[in-house]
């Protein structure tokens, strides 16, 4: 998943992108207003945007106001402009939070994360309550996984929530944190060994109930996705 990090300090932006990636997420960098809409127009993926207001020649606010002429991407605004006025501008004029500086990294990248759950659980209401996934039909009222032959695969509560979870996102790749805090609701503490270990229960069911057919695929050092 990627975040686009806008600031004119260089060192601002290095800081940010330390802990993005620290939190599995990959920076995209801008150091101007329109280098921003530039790297939005040609990034499709980009979730979240993390952006100063005060830089030369385009600054924040004309930055999304752009932004919202055909965009809902959650925006952060960090900036050095504290005043009640200056945020209540931004925030009409349609950013999502604001944090002022100085700022701590942990506290802007935990508004990252509640912006990107709550943004994820709106797109989430819009999906079918029945996906196709290869062979499988999975019914998401019912919470049944059925085969092309009629044959129910028999999951546990947590497998189906991250078969679900996969097959409603197609091609993108969750990694093990993502998929501790959607499945199991709850802030991912040491869950990568967990998710290993459903996923790859999850894996031998289906196998087993398709005659071998592959629905979950591994992404090296990144997480797990179903191809579309």
């Amino acid at each position: 998943m990627k975040i686009l990090i806008v600031d004119d300090d260089k060192e601002i932006v290095e800081l940010l992108s330390i802990y993005v990636k620290n939190e599995g997420y990959e920076p995209v960098t801008a150091y101007s207003g329109k280098e921003a809409l530039t790297k939005l127009a040609t990034n499709h993926d980009i979730k979240l945007m993390i952006l100063d207001i005060m830089m030369p020649n385009m600054n924040g606010i004309d930055v999304i106001k752009e932004v919202r002429t055909d965009s809902q991407i959650p925006i952060i605004i960090v900036s050095a402009k504290t005043a009640d006025m200056d945020k209540i501008q931004a925030l009409i004029t349609g950013a999502d939070d604001y944090v002022a500086k100085p700022f701590n990294p942990l506290e802007v990248m935990a508004r990252v994360k509640s912006l990107l759950r709550r943004s994820e659980h709106q797109v989430t209401a819009d999906i079918p309550d029945v996906l196709e996934v290869g062979s499988l039909t999975i019914k998401k009222d019912s919470h049944e996984v059925i085969t092309m032959t009629g044959k129910q695969v028999q999951l546990t509560a947590l497998e189906f929530g991250i078969l679900y979870l996969l097959a409603s996102h197609p091609n993108r790749v969750f990694s093990a944190d993502e998929i501790f805090e959607r499945v199991w609701q709850q802030e991912s503490i040491v869950s990568a060994k967990t998710v290993m270990v459903h996923v790859s229960h999850l894996r031998d069911k289906i196998e087993e109930a398709t005659g071998g057919e592959k629905v979950i695929e591994t992404v090296w050092g990144v997480g797990y996705k179903v191809a579309g």
